[in-house]
């Protein structure tokens, strides 16, 4: 990708640009006299700056391959796939960029410049551009591919003409610039990696961080390599070239300027006009539509998580038999932290205790302040015999030692992986963590989703953690009323170390949507549909 001279191999220290006329194998274009001189006063400080633009533009493109992957993962979920996508591709692409960059090393300067516009341009506006077309056009897939395609060819053509830059300050070994050049590439994909997650997501949010990234590149790559080497273009190129910086930076301004809008418009083109609440936390997107006095709808990651008059069946199914089969004083909620599931739980009347542990506190915080949402719960969340966590269920769980908590009742109110989700929340693993925290007698009840294979391999999984499984459904979706034609019913598992029965408590109100002879009934005909030959369970490290 460097271009070497024919001959003898360079000495530390000897300038490039001596003014000989071009050797065998020589693509720069000399530097005037005046500019050559002036390296040569400061050679160290121009190298210097190099490295420092090298490190900066590393940190952006890394920031620019956090924010695809994460955007990917918020509005499709399955961040395998999406991870998967967008780092082949990227990588792919930077090769394919290194191999194009040869043909610009001539004039490096002018090239690295119109590069790193073209990075923080593309790179800046990205966020908002794959969530407009995921909002109108619906072809999220294909230009996230072209996108990361397009910013990956761009980072892939930094190195060969940041190689050249310091090869035209003073020539050197090529193995001892190359470290260098490396070091502060990788050191500052370091930084941007880091920067990611505890600064710009939770300053700025995507769209802005985006930006922000973007403004930075284009200063600190074209503006310091135009600085260091104004001389190398012509003046009337070196004009449009600081033209066109300035150009990047006043249409980064007015995206940002105007992202608000825009996001604004796409979530309305999605979710129609009574948008209520809508934010990009640290880990989802959440979206609340319709009036205060309901029907409320609540979105999670674009995903329909909450219908308000269909809400009830899915809340009811997973809680009630659960709470019936035995002692119910102390309650453990992993999910549910919209307070749907600990407003059935409140209900019966023996409960003493809940703890709800939920990764997202924005999340529990909306179904506490919102009017609507919290009169959909009951406002469950404020009853003081309710305790929320903000924590990884799967990570609070590891942290729990089993002599120091015990529960009754463990309800895992986390949709299923044929539903959207995560996987990890529903592997054998995380049902062994859940089983210790049992207390004599517990029982575990889970959401098994829609799809009857899903429903055999969470139960493989329960069965692998050492607990007895009653299957048991209930019919229409919770956001049947919602999406028209959808009224499929949904799966669920009751679980124990002892064979639980299946019955409802006459110390709660008696549930809209279930009745003893309809959930013995719906057991009944599951069990005599199980598969001779259960499909595995899902772990952690297996097939998924």
């Amino acid at each position: 990708m460097i271009n070497h001279p024919a001959g003898p191999p360079a000495q530390p220290g000897l300038d490039l640009d001596d003014g000989s006329p071009p050797r065998l194998g020589r693509s720069l274009t000399p530097l005037p006299a005046r500019r050559r001189a002036r390296l040569r006063a400061r050679p160290r400080l121009a190298r210097l700056a190099v490295l420092l633009a090298a490190f900066v533009c590393a940190a952006c493109g890394l920031v620019y391959e956090l924010e695809l992957v994460a955007l990917g993962s918020y509005l499709l979920g399955d961040s395998v796939t999406q991870t998967s996508v967008v780092l082949s591709v990227m990588v792919f692409a930077m090769g394919l960029g290194s191999l194009l960059a040869k043909r610009f090393t001539r004039r490096p300067a002018t090239a690295f410049a119109l590069v790193e516009c073209a990075l923080a341009l593309t790179g800046g506006l990205s966020v908002l551009a794959l969530y407009s077309c995921w909002a109108w056009i619906g072809r999220y897939q294909a230009a996230m591919v072209g996108l990361t395609c397009l910013i990956g060819i761009l980072i892939g053509a930094e190195i060969p003409l940041l190689m050249t830059l310091i090869q035209r300050i003073r020539r050197e070994d090529a193995g001892r610039a190359a470290a260098d050049l490396f070091a502060a590439d990788y050191v500052g994909a370091l930084i941007g990696g880091l920067a990611f997650p505890f600064l710009i997501l939770p300053a700025f949010g995507q769209g802005t961080g985006a930006l922000v990234t973007g403004a930075v590149n284009a200063v600190a790559g074209a503006a310091v390599v135009l600085w260091l080497f104004r001389e190398e273009p012509a003046p009337r190129v070196r004009a449009l070239l600081w033209g066109g910086c300035a150009l990047v930076l006043a249409v980064l301004a007015a995206a940002a300027a105007w992202s608000g809008a825009v996001e604004r418009a796409a979530r309305h083109a999605l979710y129609g006009a009574q948008v209520r609440f809508a934010a990009h936390s640290r880990y989802q997107e959440i979206v609340l539509t319709g009036p205060a006095e309901g029907p409320l709808r609540l979105y999670r990651d674009g995903r329909l998580a909450v219908c308000g008059p269909d809400e009830y069946r899915g809340s009811e199914a997973l809680v009630h038999p659960a709470m019936a089969a035995g002692p119910d004083a102390r309650v453990l909620v992993l999910g549910g932290g919209d307070g749907l599931a600990a407003r059935e739980v409140l209900r019966h009347g023996g409960v003493r205790s809940v703890l709800l542990v939920d990764l997202d506190p924005a999340l529990t915080r909306l179904a506490r302040t919102d009017p609507g949402l919290a009169a959909l719960s009951g406002r469950s969340l404020d009853d003081p015999r309710v305790r929320t966590v903000a924590a990884d269920p799967l990570e609070w769980l590891r942290g729990v030692r089993p002599g120091d908590r015990a529960f009754d009742v463990v309800l895992a109110d986390l949709p299923a992986p044929s539903d959207g989700g995560t996987v990890k929340f529903h592997s054998q693993e995380f049902y062994g963590l859940a089983t210790r925290l049992l207390s004599p007698g517990g029982r575990l009840a889970v959401r098994a989703g829609s799809d009857e294979h899903g429903l055999w391999q969470v139960e493989s999984g329960l069965r692998a953690a050492g607990l007895r499984t009653v299957p048991y459904a209930v019919q229409g979706s919770p956001t049947a009323s919602c999406v028209p034609g959808r009224d499929d019913g949904q799966d669920f598992l009751l679980a124990a170390a002892a064979q639980p029965p299946l019955t409802l408590s006459p110390d709660a109100p008696p549930p809209r949507a279930l009745s003893s002879d309809a959930l013995r009934a719906s057991s009944a005909r599951l069990t005599a549909r199980r598969p001779a030959r259960p499909p595995a369970a899902l772990t952690l490290l297996g097939p998924h």
